[in-house]
């Protein structure tokens, strides 16, 4: 009987131990990363090694806090391509209010497992933007671009089960709606005041990948956030078509310094450092060939005006072609993907006023009074230390000279050189 009891108390203490560790089990982890800025090359290998890094934890899911105007296509294929593949739950929020998912943002985000929204948010606008001139070709490029980018969005709607008749209009119509609508028009799956109601709110849901469901169990996990690299920021930096612009303009002019004065190695080494960036930059962005190569003749242009002397002429056609090919550099009417005008009016005032402070001092320095040799003689006054008669020899600044005159001077006068005539100096009487 004795050992009845105490088997039952063990038995007791045992049933009670395993029920207070079930709740000690700790959740899987669950991951953040935010975007706020342009879909680039950079942005996609942040979003990608960041779904890598969750999926390697084991996290139960990866929240994308979006806030962007658009983007470049192809990184915006990158990024739906990884979400569509994920084997772990990706859920794009676009927060925080205020904040939009414009152009490659509603591709990212109609991607995403769970799609979410903050209040006075909105979404919409993804009609493919291109830069072309008029024509037969032009148009039907264009036509070709929309066509597919319509199928692509449609795919992704008909496969995250979303409208798929939104989604086509987002892009031929370019039409943007609020949160509240992106819900009732099954864009968007929930609104959201912030993340921890996010993760309230989605606890529970099941996501299904190839058969496999998969639960979460995200109420009251504390989440994790993924910082992007300093390597992944940099390039997000000059990706910016406007810091591009300015890294270029800065190794054109550390280039051309290092070629006027060489030996000074630095302005040489900091503008190789600051072209290499800008070519890393331009070949991601959508660069005009044509801008390009009026920025690079307007830099010619500067050069041979302090060459060759053609009143301005040579200087004038550089700012002009300094201007036009800043203001066509990247083939995009977007607003984001443009250089600012401010940031182009200050390189073509800043590059013009250096160029022709330059050209003044080269006109300054050929018209300027020699100041060595005998030429820099002509106009100074010294004293005939013989008397001239017409040959004989002056002091000038210490110095004894051969010198002829066409008067008479007597030792101890005052002359002044006129001139230089077979290596003696020409002068005359003065007071």
């Amino acid at each position: 009987m004795k050992r009845n009891k105490v088997l039952l108390v063990l038995s007791v203490f045992f049933l009670l131990a395993l029920v207070a560790e079930i709740p000690s089990q700790e959740k899987a982890p669950v991951f953040t990363i935010e975007v706020d800025a342009i879909i680039n090359p950079a942005t996609a290998k942040f979003i990608l090694d960041s779904i890598d890094e969750a999926t390697q934890k084991g996290a139960q899911c990866l929240i994308i806090k979006l806030d962007t105007p658009g983007g470049l296509l192809e990184s915006t294929r990158i990024i739906v391509k990884k979400e569509l593949a994920s084997t772990i739950p990706i859920i794009v929020y676009v927060a925080p209010s205020g904040a939009r998912a414009a152009s490659a943002g509603v591709f990212v985000t109609m991607a995403a497992n769970i799609a979410a929204m903050a209040p006075g948010t909105h979404i919409g606008a993804a009609h493919p933007v291109t830069m072309g001139g008029e024509g037969k070709e032009s148009k039907t490029m264009t036509e070709k671009i929309v066509n597919d980018t319509v199928a692509s969005i449609k795919n992704i709607a008909k496969t995250r089960g979303r409208n798929v008749d939104w989604a086509e209009k987002a892009v031929t119509k370019s039409v943007s709606i609020t949160e509240e609508e992106a819900v009732k028009l099954n864009v968007v799956d929930l609104i959201a005041q912030d993340i921890p109601t996010l993760l309230d709110k989605v606890d529970g849901r099941v996501i299904k990948f190839d058969g496999v469901a998969r639960t979460l169990h995200t109420k009251g996990v504390q989440p994790q956030a993924i910082q992007m690299s300093w390597r992944d920021r940099l390039l997000d930096i000059i990706s910016n078509p406007t810091i591009a612009y300015i890294l270029l303009m800065l190794g054109i002019y550390g280039i051309f310094f290092e070629l006027s004065s060489p030996g000074a190695i630095l302005p040489g080494v900091v503008g190789g450092i600051f072209l290499i960036l800008a070519f890393y930059a331009l070949q991601m962005l959508p660069v005009n060939y044509a801008g390009l190569a009026l920025i690079l003749f307007a830099i010619i242009l500067f050069i041979a005006e302090i060459k060759v002397v053609s009143h301005g002429l040579l200087a004038v056609g550089g700012v002009i072609s300094l201007f036009l090919g800043s203001m066509m550099l990247f083939q995009s009417p977007e607003e984001y993907m443009r250089v600012s005008l401010s940031v182009i009016i200050s390189a073509v005032v800043v590059s013009a006023a250096f160029f022709i402070f330059a050209v003044t001092r080269a006109i300054n320095a050929r018209l300027k009074k020699p100041t060595t040799g005998m030429e820099g003689l002509i106009g100074e006054v010294g004293i005939a230390s013989t008397p001239i008669v017409p040959e004989g020899k002056v002091s000038i600044h210490g110095e004894f000279w051969n010198a002829v005159s066409d008067v008479n001077i007597e030792m101890g006068e005052k002359v002044q050189v006129i001139g230089i005539k077979s290596l003696r100096l020409q002068v005359k009487k003065t007071e």
